[in-house]
């Protein structure tokens, strides 16, 4: 693959930057960081660009706080004009990302997502009698900036924007030399990017009968418990030796027709249910927002606005809910009395 020439006068160009402000503002309109920097916006858009391309912009003014969705997660998100920034650096990288990147493999990528992935994993589910589950061990904050950096060399060959995309990768270190903040858009796509190699692995040379990878959450499919122990002796190898990260204990080799958990749900042959934690989720989120409505702490909009997401979730592709939901609705009753 060529590498790509000229993408950092892309990311500053006025169209890009416009854009990447569209994308910054979407559900933050109201916040006075927001309001004030786009109240001198065509100003300010000027200014970011030509310190983009000066490399004199500084990345890192971050603020952290902590979810629980449903375990601990430390949330490390950039200020509103770094996230004008990085909006625009990935708006000019992705034409390149996605040229590196092979079709099976569908975080952060246009016309993909979680539903097409669930949809391919049926589709190998159905074909074949043996998966092979793998997920990375604390992957954002395992990544090593070194050999990240490295990968983007063999993508790009302007060094302003890997002076630049350098800038972005060594704001943020959980241990010397390794991390990427969760909360980031680059880090969504620098980790999307960093398994390239081992997609490459596996389709190019061990050839087994499926594949889906949706970040760190891997997927392959074969005809015996022999041909995925060899998979994945071989993987375990590339990603200690080249990306330096590890698997979470004991990966899963199981019979398809026992279904497997994957991106939230049971995957089965013909059919999908939400996951026991997904239904412990949902169930956990519905009720604390039940509870807020009827002590009058939010308002009927509201409570309809934060139910939405969980039950699109629930209702989402072909996933078999409608039990589920049904109970949920009892759920509700139960703490309305």
């Amino acid at each position: 693959m060529r590498r790509a020439a000229g993408v950092l006068e892309l990311a500053c160009h006025r169209d890009t930057l416009r854009e990447a402000w569209l994308r910054a503002i979407r559900g933050r309109r109201l916040r006075a960081q927001v309001r004030d920097y786009s109240s001198r916006l065509e100003d300010n858009l000027a200014l970011l660009g030509r310190q983009l391309r000066a490399g004199t912009f500084e990345f890192g003014n971050y603020h952290q706080f902590v979810i629980h969705d449903p375990k601990r997660r430390v949330i490390t998100a950039p200020s509103f004009p770094e996230r004008i920034a990085h909006h625009a650096l990935m708006l000019a990288c992705h034409p390149t990302f996605e040229r590196w990147l092979i079709p099976d493999t569908y975080a952060c990528r246009v016309g993909r997502g979680r539903l097409a992935a669930l949809a391919r994993a049926q589709h190998f589910a159905r074909r074949h009698d043996w998966y092979l589950k793998l997920d990375v061990r604390k992957y954002f904050d395992s990544i090593s900036q070194v050999v990240l950096r490295a990968q983007l060399e063999r993508l790009f060959k302007d060094n302003g924007l890997l002076h630049v995309l350098s800038q972005v990768i060594h704001s943020y270190e959980v241990t010397p030399g390794h991390g990427l903040p969760i909360g980031a858009l680059t880090s969504q796509h620098f980790a999307n990017i960093y398994l390239g190699p081992v997609d490459r692995l596996i389709l190019e040379q061990l050839r087994p009968g499926g594949y889906v990878r949706y970040m760190d959450d891997l997927l392959i499919w074969g005809s015996s418990v022999a041909q995925l122990k060899t998979v994945l002796a071989e993987v375990t190898a590339v990603l200690q030796a080249n990306l330096q990260l590890e698997w979470k204990p004991s990966p899963q080799i199981n019979r398809t027709r026992h279904g497997v958990d994957f991106l939230g749900v049971r995957l089965f042959r013909e059919r999908h249910v939400p996951n026991a934690r997904s239904r412990v989720r949902a169930l956990r989120v519905l009720k604390q927002l039940w509870r807020l409505y009827i002590s009058g702490r939010i308002d009927h909009l509201e409570l309809q606005r934060r139910s939405t997401a969980v039950l699109a979730f629930l209702q989402s592709g072909t996933c078999d809910s409608g039990m589920f939901r049904a109970r949920l609705v009892r759920s509700l009753e139960v703490c309305d009395q």
